[in-house]
């Protein structure tokens, strides 16, 4: 099989042309190319007059060798990478011992899953409910206020990519390909075929809830058992390695291998990991805003004359800017065609979020604009507190919580007004998709002053690159906290916990991982180490 890379061809060109481009760029006649398969496609809108799709092909032709040997020093031809995914272990016969994973997002999803596929049968511990009755709890703190703090956009089957644009790409270094096992699988449970080869593949919200059930039944088909409403309260550890994990309801479950994929929201569990002395550091993330524009401007900016082409899709941006005061601003889980979410998980506080359905049809953008905080900026000792970033979190989800009004309601503000340092009374031509509503108000008082000035600097700045980006009537609605975990529940090569033998961090709570597809390869990646583990220990 070879590979042919940056083949260009016009944005609506017929079916037909893929197969020319091929026998035109390996110079053969028709009856020598048996097949081909789309492996990436992307587009170059660099010139919005001439939008050209950019593909990536997997070709099967006869005498491979001979054409590898004629266009030898071609960079664009070149033997197909494998992409085939091989398990590095197998249970072994009469394996009596069961891997615990905690946390059924896409981390602990996928570590359960590939460690059934080994044949171990994992015990998948979920603190909150099953994606239907979680979807159910979501939406009633969206429509009516009501939060759940152990069901909600956090919390439950399927973790928070649940409830997002369900974005499944990623700057990771993957060497191994496990993201095309993840693809594969998501595949498998339903989702897109084209999420194999589209060059920023999305799923949305609707979609994920079918896919995650399904992935749920090929856990316990092959020998898997997943608890819901099952949260972990304590852990008992003995001579530096851990022994059993206890629950809410007093169960204790022994266990010497365990998967800790607890999302970033797990406050109460970090700290009591770390009242347990499991190694906790602090770690850098961002706090900021999310911004709603038409999404019919970032489409008109993006693409031209091209917008609303079905090939493109809703436009998307990625934005950066670093400030005079040294801190940098950017834009962060972009949601074309979206909405702004209610996100959190604790009473009286508020966080915001982005979510996208598939079709990404709706008639706002939204993206949070943010700005990286690092553990100076915590408060007190963050060598006595490993948790300070989390306190730090809680006490602008809370100052939100006050200037929505204390009902759930986010404070917004637009961007006119944001700029010239007044508070705003209404919207304007942009209305904001936040449930369970806005409070009109000023937003500088709901995140650190350094914050504000630095988003105030960016948008004009965002504005020269998107015109329209800071027009006076886009919404700004406040805040956007949990960007990534605040602490990294640090681990070593083998990928146990620095002081806790058989203590697997994984995913995105324990701060290697942000967002589904890296969270969902990190738990595959932590799968084989146990796995490796158990058979090493015979188990």
């Amino acid at each position: 099989m070879l590979q042919l890379t940056e083949v260009k061809l016009p944005l609506d060109h017929p079916e037909s042309d893929l197969r020319d481009a091929i026998l035109g760029k390996l110079a053969i006649p028709a009856d020598q190319l048996i097949r081909f398969e789309i492996r990436r496609r992307g587009y170059d809108a660099r010139k919005r007059a001439k939008i050209a799709l950019i593909y990536t092909l997997d070709v099967e032709v006869r005498n491979e060798a001979a054409v590898l040997r004629r266009l030898r020093g071609d960079r664009h031809v070149a033997p197909a990478p494998d992409l085939a995914y091989r398990f590095v272990a197998r249970a072994p016969a009469g394996c009596q011992s069961r891997p615990v994973v905690v946390g059924a997002g896409p981390c602990g999803l996928l570590a359960a899953l590939v460690l059934a596929q080994m044949g171990f049968r994992p015990l998948l511990l979920e603190r909150g409910k099953a994606v239907r009755e979680r979807t159910r709890d979501t939406w009633g703190l969206w429509r009516k206020g009501e939060l759940n703090p152990e069901s909600n956009v956090q919390f439950g089957e399927g973790g928070a990519g649940t409830f997002s644009d369900g974005k499944l790409y990623s700057q990771i270094k993957d060497p191994l390909h496990h993201g095309r096992k993840v693809l594969e699988e998501f595949v498998k449970a339903g989702a897109p075929p084209e999420i194999l080869y589209v060059s920023k593949p999305h799923i949305g919200t609707f979609k994920l809830v079918s896919m995650v059930e399904r992935m749920r039944a090929s856990i316990e088909g092959l020998g898997g058992e997943i608890r819901f409403q099952s949260r972990v309260v304590d852990v008992e550890i003995e001579a530096g390695r851990i022994r059993a994990v206890i629950l809410a309801d007093g169960a204790r479950i022994l266990a010497d291998h365990v998967i800790l994929a607890l999302g970033h929201s797990a406050r109460d569990t970090f700290r009591m990991l770390a009242e347990r002395g499991v190694h906790i550091e602090p770690k850098p993330f961002s706090v900021g805003l999310r911004i709603e524009h038409p999404q019919s401007l970032i489409d008109h900016c993006r693409f031209g004359e091209q917008a609303g082409n079905p090939a493109l899709g809703a436009a998307d941006y990625k934005l950066v800017y670093h400030a005079g005061n040294g801190r940098t601003a950017y834009s962060f889980c972009m949601c074309p065609g979206g909405t702004v979410v209610a996100a959190t998980s604790e009473p009286g506080r508020v966080v915001t979020n982005g979510m996208s359905q598939y079709s990404r049809n709706e008639r706002n953008a939204n993206a949070a604009i943010v700005v990286g905080i690092t553990p100076e900026d915590f408060p007190g000792d963050v060598k006595a507190n490993p948790l300070a970033g989390m306190d730090f979190q809680r006490h602008w989800e809370e100052e939100a919580f006050r200037a929505g009004g204390g009902t759930y309601a986010a404070p917004a503000q637009k961007v006119g007004d944001f700029l010239a340092g007044r508070a705003s009374t209404g919207p304007g031509s942009v209305l904001p998709s936040y449930t369970p509503g806005v409070r009109w108000t000023d937003l500088s008082h709901c995140l650190p002053d350094y914050v504000i000035a630095t988003i105030r600097e960016a948008l004009p700045a965002f504005d020269k690159q998107i015109k329209g980006f800071a027009m006076d009537d886009a919404v700004l609605t406040g805040v956007e906290t949990r960007t990534s975990s605040p602490i990294r529940l640090t681990r070593g090569e083998d990928y146990q916990s620095l002081n806790t033998r058989g203590l697997y961090p994984a995913g995105e709570g324990a701060g290697y991982a942000g967002g589904i597809l890296s969270a969902a390869v990190d738990g595959i990646k932590v799968a084989e180490a146990v796995a490796l583990s158990m058979v090493s220990d015979g188990q």
